[in-house]
């Protein structure tokens, strides 16, 4: 019942800011200090830098705001892409329960993930978190403990091997890591919550992936069928100290069927000329690459106007 509560809350909310804004698009991004948020910002001030009025909407997490925009309650969202094939499809944590209008606008920066500790911990790898506080649960976010086992995969563990701390959200997460609750949590690189932590606490270290054989990969995919390895450089992100392989996976902006084809245009079209004002709003999207807006959707489709965009700049 708390879910189904919530659920109507982040609804009413939503629905009470589109009816406010009748003239603007939306955009639904989860928590303030979360990647989306911060993604859903940037494209934001992309599209209203190209003539599209838009404004952000914030939820605890796509898997709340998925069916509100799949009954065309809010014009687009950002997500990952696997959470969206799930949520079309009624798999996973969805049990059955289907979303079939869900479209495809674009293919963002890839996300970058890791299970970050204090860096004076101790804490080296991620089998030193073994019988160790770790954050679980993610009660409102349904996509976090399937990546969470995911990195574990990679170092023979699985989420038993740790001592379990119930926590709702990734932010939630931060938040018990910085008051002394668990010695980590998982976050996605680049976001603004990450560099709060690192802050309070004198500094993140951010475990990398402690082995990156196919084999591995191999396993991680069982937890997360789209996950792949990378690469970051050392110093380029908040708790990465030295060069090191990290798991990610695609996100994409999405949208519903019967959105009409000009605003997913306009939105595709924002998005491939206006990458710089992204940048600017959030450094981290200065990974974002027009050229592979058009990526492979797995089981979704592409919405009609973003398509029409895509073959005017030749993008097949």
């Amino acid at each position: 019942m708390k879910s189904l509560l919530t659920a109507a809350a982040v609804a009413v909310g939503l629905i009470t800011a589109s009816a406010a804004s009748a003239q603007n698009v939306g955009i639904a991004t989860s928590n303030p200090g979360s990647l989306f948020h911060n993604i859903g910002t940037a494209v934001a001030n992309a599209a209203n830098a190209n003539g599209l009025n838009t404004t952000i909407q914030p939820a605890t997490s796509p898997n709340q705001f998925i069916p509100f925009l799949n009954q065309g309650g809010i014009e687009f969202g950002v997500a990952n892409l696997q959470e969206v094939n799930y949520a079309i499809t009624g798999e996973a944590w969805w049990n059955g329960n289907q979303n079939p209008n869900l479209r495809v606008v674009a293919h963002l920066q890839p996300l970058v993930e890791a299970i970050f500790v204090r860096a004076d911990s101790g804490i080296m790898k991620v089998s030193d978190l073994k019988g160790q506080p770790m954050t679980d649960g993610y009660t409102a976010q349904n996509t976090i403990l399937p990546q969470l086992s995911a990195f574990y995969a990679t170092a023979g563990m699985t989420r038993d091997d740790v001592e379990k701390v119930s926590v709702a959200s990734v932010v939630a997460g931060a938040d018990a890591f910085m008051a002394g609750d668990t010695v980590g949590f998982i976050f996605a690189h680049g976001a603004g919550k990450v560099r709060e932590a690192d802050a309070a606490v004198g500094g993140l270290r951010a475990l990398t992936v402690e082995d990156d054989s196919e084999a591995a990969l191999a396993a991680a995919r069982e937890h997360w069928p789209t996950a792949f390895f990378t690469t970051l450089k050392a110093g380029s992100m908040p708790g990465v100290l030295e060069d090191g392989v990290y798991i990610a996976f695609p996100q994409v902006i999405f949208t519903h069927a019967g959105v009409p084809d000009d605003q997913v245009y306009a939105m595709a079209k924002a998005m491939y000329e206006q990458a710089a004002v992204m940048g600017e709003t959030f450094p981290p999207m200065r990974a974002f690459r027009p050229e592979n807006m058009k990526g492979d959707p797995g089981i979704a489709e592409y919405h009609p106007g973003a398509l029409k965009f895509f073959e005017e700049v030749g993008l097949n």
